[in-house]
Formats: structure tokens, C-alpha cells, sequence
């Protein structure tokens, strides 16, 4: 496709998104403040490097061409406050056991990317939001405004950017500090027991797959000697939506030895189905970072459309650079995902796939409780798989919402959880999540479906 636009990244710099129109950006009361904050941004230390970023593109690449398999999670929405280190522990730990059971069923390498150290902004529907006769702004997250309904709490300031960044940078250093530690030895998964595992309903199962995994390590080390390297430790990268620009220009930047510029906040930033309009403000920004990039895909998204953005963000065709994430919901996934599927093969693009079945899915109850259904997120997922292979290719991924807490957020699973058990322990602050027992059966039932096509067991090495 050619586009009347230039898009080259010669015309491209970290600012030239602001002569584009910007959705879904705060509106700061003093813009000297802003500048000011922008500037402290500019100067501290990136969250990750470059190096890390091209091993994600290589792993994100491998999973295009069906080597690999993405697994993506964490919080809708994280909050300050929750920066601690058990709630940062039991999300790694729930991203662990997943991605273990889905070694054991797919028979595939998996790559762990965590939605943390960073997803501190979410688009909102309105800017306003009114209650008992006051309007006040959206709460937009915590490195735009605060949540409680007050008009100092709500007034967007920049200074929560700074905030945001050292939340961001605890994060990382802990765990980056867990695993260098050796809690991401594959040989100790017994570290990531939560305290759940003992009386849910598929502690069996899992901690029969965990067992195979540790022979099969046994085995391997018996005839190989002991081994190094990636089978002591895995590799975990960070993702967010990259939706407040000042904050991701203020880190982005060039580095010794390597062409072009990196968004240096995040491994993995991804762009939302609000934001992704081309010559918008963020498909401009997205287009000129060397990171990998995803886009949320929704049903509005045309065939045309699809390959324009594919065009813009990826005209290089370059291995590894462009997911498109898939949320449709089970009511319409089987309508809208196949003319993509087949706009991008006729195309000859290599892309990697990924279905997030949880936004597609949302409902609000008569109780006031915004909610997902286990079953229709299931069903979504299911329906990828079928419409992926339908198509000649395959489902590379999956995105979810969730968290290592004991939460009452979505409907179903195992325990059956009701409409009547919400109120027991919702604590998003935006959207519901899958708790650790209802993602950890989440990844049972891939692993099942994954082991029906799945092929002989690969190095063990690269799990």
C-alpha cells in the first residue's frame, strides 16, 4: 500500500508527535510545571536497555514463526500504593507457574512479559465525571491524576510522571534482583508456591506438571552434566501502553552503537485501540521508536486499516517488530478477526498474533459491579485458536488482566465464584482481573488445547 503521507523517520524526532492531534492527554493547568517535569524525566537513569529491548524483538520474532509462545499479564491499571514487594512477588509468581504449565503443554519456549513498571495510565471514555452534582476530571491513573473525588486529587500534575518513574524503577530493580537472586531457577519452582496451591482445585494438576518439568530437567542434566545460564534463570521484560506521550518522549532516547531511538521506559509498549489512528499523535510516536510494538485491535478495525497501520509502523517488514492484539469479545471474534487474518497473509506480512480475551468482555451488573465472565473469556480464547488455525497460521500469544491476589473480580471458574461474591474483594481500580486461581486454570485449559497440535519437546535450555 502506498500512503500520500511521508512516513519516513528521517522526518521524525521524540517531539514531533506534538504537531499531531493527541487523544487521551491530560490537560495541565500550568504548563511551565509541565515543562519543568519533562525536563527532570529527560535527565534520570532508562528502566531498560536497548540490548534487552532487540532479545525481546529476536523472542517476539521466534513466536511469529510458531517457535515461541507470549505470555503477557499483570494489572489493568497499577497504583502506587501497591508497589510492595509481596504484590510485585505474586504477580511474578502467577506469570511463573502460567508459563510453566504452558511449557509443559504446548511444548514450546515461552516468553514472559509482565504488564508492571509502567501501566500507571489508562484511557477513559469521558473526560469528565460527574457525582452528587460536582464534575470533575476522569481519574486517568496514577501518573496523570488520583483517585479520590476531590478537585485537588483530580487536577492532572505533571509531577506524578516523576512519581511514576521511580515506582517503575523499584519495581524493575526488584525484580531484576529476584531473579539474578536465583527465585527464577527453574529448578525451585516450589519458590513460587502461593498460598492458595495447597486447597485450589487444580493444585493437583499443576503440581503434576511442575514435576514433569523438574525430570525432564533431571533427565537432560543426567546425560548433559549440569547446565547454566537459562535453565537456572528466565528472562522477564516489562510492557504498558505507552498512552501519556510526554512520559514516554522524556525517556526515549539514542544510545552508543545502535541506529535510531528507544523508548527506554518499557520493553514492550503497545498502542490502544483509542490512540491508533494514523497521522495521530501516537502512531507518529509510535513509529519512529526501534522498540517492539503492539496494537490493540478491535472491531472496528478494517482490513484497510489494519495494513495501513502495519504500513506506518512497520514498513521495513523488520522480524519481531509488530504484534497486533486481537479483543473482540466471544460474541464477535468469529466475524471480525478472519478478513484481517486474511488481509495480513494476502499482504505477506509476518506478524505476531495475540488474543486478549478480557476487554472484549466487560459488562457491567445491575449491582454496579463491572465484571468479566471465566466462560466467555475462555470462549474467546477457544475461538482464537480455531479462526488462527482455520486460516493456515496460528495464535502466538495471549494478554490478560490479572493478578497473584486473592481477588473477587471476574465471574466463574473453579470456585464458581457469583455475582454476590464481588463485593467480598474487588479491588481494581479500573477494570476486572482474573484472581491467581482463575488465571492459573486460564493456563491449564491453553495447556490442554496447546498439547493437542503441539510437536516433540524442545531444548529444555530455552524454556
Amino acid at each position: 500500500m502506498t500512503l500520500a503521507t511521508d512516513w519516513s523517520t528521517a522526518t521524525w524526532s521524540p517531539t514531533s508527535w506534538q504537531t499531531k492531534p493527541a487523544l487521551q492527554q491530560p490537560s495541565y493547568p500550568d504548563a511551565r510545571r509541565v515543562e519543568e517535569a519533562v525536563r527532570e524525566l529527560s535527565l534520570l537513569p532508562p528502566l531498560v536497555t536497548s540490548w534487552e529491548i532487540e532479545r525481546l524483538k529476536g523472542q517476539l520474532a521466534e513466536a511469529a514463526r510458531g517457535e515461541r509462545f507470549l505470555l503477557q499479564g499483570g494489572d489493568c491499571a497499577e497504583s502506587f500504593e501497591e508497589c510492595t514487594s509481596p504484590a510485585i512477588t505474586s504477580k511474578l509468581k502467577i506469570l511463573l507457574q502460567m508459563s510453566l504449565v504452558l511449557v509443559h503443554g504446548a511444548r514450546r519456549r515461552v516468553t514472559r512479559v509482565g504488564r508492571f513498571a509502567g501501566q500507571y495510565a489508562k484511557p477513559r471514555s469521558e473526560d469528565l465525571e460527574t457525582r452528587d452534582g460536582v464534575t470533575l476530571p476522569s481519574y486517568r491513573g496514577d501518573l496523570i491524576n488520583r483517585m479520590a473525588f476531590t478537585a485537588a486529587d483530580r487536577t492532572p500534575d505533571p509531577r506524578l510522571m516523576l512519581r511514576g518513574y521511580e515506582r517503575a524503577a523499584l519495581t524493575i530493580n526488584f525484580i531484576r534482583a529476584l531473579i539474578d537472586g536465583g527465585f527464577a531457577d527453574l529448578h525451585h519452582p516450589e519458590y513460587w508456591d502461593l498460598d492458595w496451591v495447597q486447597h485450589s482445585p487444580h493444585a493437583d494438576e499443576y503440581h503434576r506438571r511442575v514435576a514433569a518439568i523438574r525430570d525432564s530437567l533431571h533427565f537432560l542434566e543426567s546425560l548433559a552434566g549440569p547446565q547454566s545460564g537459562e535453565i537456572n534463570r528466565v528472562d522477564y521484560f516489562t510492557s504498558h501502553e505507552a498512552l501519556q506521550l510526554l512520559y514516554e518522549q522524556a525517556q526515549t532516547r539514542q544510545v552508543p552503537r545502535r541506529a535510531g531511538w528507544y523508548n527506554l521506559s518499557t520493553h514492550f509498549p503497545w498502542l490502544g485501540m483509542r490512540t491508533a489512528q494514523v497521522g495521530g499523535a501516537h502512531v507518529e510516536y509510535f513509529r519512529g521508536i526501534a522498540n517492539p510494538v503492539a496494537v490493540k485491535v478491535g472491531p472496528a478495525m478494517t482490513p484497510d486499516g489494519l495494513l495501513e497501520l502495519a504500513d506506518v509502523l512497520d514498513p521495513q517488514q523488520e522480524p519481531g517488530r509488530l504484534t497486533f492484539i486481537h479483543r473482540f469479545g466471544h460474541a464477535r471474534i468469529a466475524d471480525k478477526l478472519p478478513p484481517l487474518l486474511d488481509a495480513v497473509r494476502r499482504a505477506g506480512r509476518t506478524v505476531l498474533w495475540v488474543c486478549d480475551p478480557m476487554h472484549g468482555n466487560t459488562e457491567t451488573l445491575s449491582n454496579g459491579y463491572k465484571t468479566r465472565r471465566f466462560e466467555n473469556i475462555l470462549t474467546e480464547l477457544e475461538a482464537a485458536f480455531d479462526l488462527h488455525e482455520q486460516a493456515g497460521g496460528q495464535l502466538g500469544g495471549v494478554h490478560f488482566e490479572l493478578t497473584g491476589d486473592d481477588v473477587t473480580e471476574c465471574i466463574g471458574g473453579a470456585r464458581g465464584i457469583r455475582e454476590d461474591d464481588l463485593r467480598r474483594a474487588y479491588r481494581s481500580q479500573v477494570d476486572p482481573r482474573l484472581n491467581y486461581e482463575q488465571a492459573l486454570e486460564m493456563a491449564l485449559r491453553i495447556a490442554e488445547r496447546m498439547a493437542k497440535t503441539a510437536g516433540p519437546s524442545r531444548n529444555l535450555n530455552a524454556i
